[in-house]
């Protein structure tokens, strides 16, 4: 047995295992993974809160865009109804004044008939009044004529009143 190389391996390798406890390498070791798994759990801590912090700014975000977007919505709601509102109103204005100016209008045309009217009335008063001159003048005498003048006139002057 002394002679066999298996035992001198299995002894080198008792012997070897023993000094590294003797040293303290298995705690060492021990050691060195329970501060390897400590920064596993903490580098893994850290990604959770900022996994955290940066799902809370996400959704504050979304909330701030949701907000922007309704106070966007609410902006041209508010501008289309004062625009319906100007074009209505201006609408009302024109027609108003379209309104005004075509009263305006028939007033000034009324007048105008009114007053050639009047204007044809009168010529055919002078008319009437100078052809019954010339007439009287010529078959009646004096005193029948001027009476018959101031019959017509009389009567003239009822017709255009």
């Amino acid at each position: 047995m002394l002679q066999d190389p298996t035992f001198w391996v299995a002894v080198g390798m008792v012997g070897f295992i023993a000094l590294l406890v003797y040293l303290g390498v298995p705690k060492l070791i021990t050691k060195s993974l329970d501060d390897r798994a400590d920064a596993i759990k903490n580098e893994l801590d850290t990604a959770r809160k900022l996994k955290e912090e940066a799902q809370h700014m996400l959704a504050e975000y979304e909330r701030k865009q949701k907000a922007a977007v309704e106070e966007a919505q609410s902006i041209i709601d508010q501008a289309k109804a004062e625009a319906e509102s100007l074009a209505a109103e201006t609408e009302k204005k024109l027609n108003e004044t379209i309104d005004r100016r075509t009263k305006m209008a028939e007033n000034k045309i009324l007048q105008a008939q009114l007053q050639a009217r009047k204007n044809v009335q009168a010529y055919a008063a002078d008319i009437a009044v100078a052809a019954t001159e010339e007439i009287l003048s010529n078959d009646l005498s004096k005193a029948k004529s001027n009476q018959l003048i101031d019959d017509s006139i009389a009567s003239l002057k009822e017709r255009l009143n």
